[in-house]
């Protein structure tokens, strides 16, 4: 699997793909690099990778997708270590994300060492789950050891 960020090309891949994000703001995220494709040995997309900033200055994974198909091989433990690194080298020392109380994301996240930060409740849905982690000097960047 490639990491690598997203392209003008990709806008028509996202649009049909990501309901969560706003059309107009595509482009957008596209030029500021907050989107990265995860494409296979075939150049093809098997997923995305999305986020921004909690509080304008906090960095917020908003979105993972995997391909049902290449789910299971490690491939998400190497997009979040991917964007953790990223994060790092940035200067950033934490990080956050979120999941539905109802997915199996809230366990993955678990397991690759964020914390349960709190939760949020809209009317009509599922408690969101809030994560954070700490990225220090010592974090396990090396992708074998996720």
């Amino acid at each position: 699997m490639r990491i690598e960020l997203a392209g003008i090309s990709d806008i028509p891949y996202i649009l049909e793909r990501d309901r969560h994000l706003p059309p107009m703001l595509v482009r957008q995220k596209i030029e500021q690099q907050e989107i990265y494709m995860l494409r296979d040995e075939e150049d093809q997309v098997i997923g995305w990778h999305r986020y921004g900033y909690f509080w304008d200055n906090i960095p917020f994974m908003n979105m993972l997708w995997i391909n049902e198909e290449y789910r299971g091989q490690g491939m998400g433990r190497s997009v979040v270590a991917h964007w953790e690194r990223e994060m790092y080298a940035k200067g950033f020392r934490l990080v956050m994300t979120s999941s539905l109380s109802n997915e199996q994301a809230q366990h993955f996240y678990r397991q690759l060492g964020y914390m349960d930060a709190g939760s949020l409740l809209l009317q009509n849905e599922p408690m969101e789950i809030i994560f954070t982690k700490t990225l220090n000097a010592i974090i396990n960047f090396n992708e074998e050891k996720l």
